[in-house]
């Protein structure tokens, strides 16, 4: 009669200790099957001049950031002081990718706040971000010379993800 009491205390304790170290973990580190994988191809339009397009192709030869975001997302107007500050720094390129977003409203945006990048390419539809794995905006990609995602960062860029994560991993990156 004890063993029949015994395998549903055992099975409860292991489903608890799971929870524990499930909710022990940064929900920011989430894996991305793309790090060390090479960046999604896209061609989409710039945000502020449609007539012109993007290419990550562009960037090959160049370490250079992708940070994703959109008007519409409180998080990414956090990150925005930080992206300015790296934006003047030119320690890389900096793209932005405006995210299923209204063009006029982030270029208000932009104009209001600042505008951090060498230029945003628009994704009006989200497929890009679909590609790139995005699961909400603010997201940013270091990208390598060769065009490999080295660094994915979910959630706003803070001092210390730029100090400790994105800028050592550009210094290195930029010698190899």
């Amino acid at each position: 009669m004890k063993a029949k009491f015994l395998i549903p205390l055992a099975l409860f304790v292991i489903l608890v200790i799971f929870l524990a170290v499930g909710l022990n973990r940064d929900p920011r580190e989430v894996p991305s099957p793309l790090i060390n994988k090479p960046a999604p191809a896209f061609s989409v339009p710039q945000l502020a001049n449609p007539n012109k397009s993007f290419s990550p192709e562009e960037m090959k030869g160049q370490v250079w950031v992708l940070n994703v975001y959109a008007s519409w997302c409180v998080a990414c107007r956090e990150e925005h002081p930080m992206l300015v500050e790296m934006g003047k720094s030119q320690v890389a390129p900096l793209i932005g990718l405006d995210y299923k977003d209204k063009r006029a409203d982030a270029m208000e945006m932009l104009a209001r706040q600042g505008d951090p990048y060498m230029l945003s390419a628009y994704d009006n539809d989200g497929r890009v971000g679909i590609n790139y794995g995005v699961y909400g905006v603010p997201e940013t990609y270091v990208i390598d010379k060769a065009g490999i995602i080295r660094f994915k960062q979910i959630g706003p860029i803070t001092r210390e993800v730029l100090e400790k994560s994105i800028y050592p991993i550009i210094a290195e990156l930029k010698k190899a």
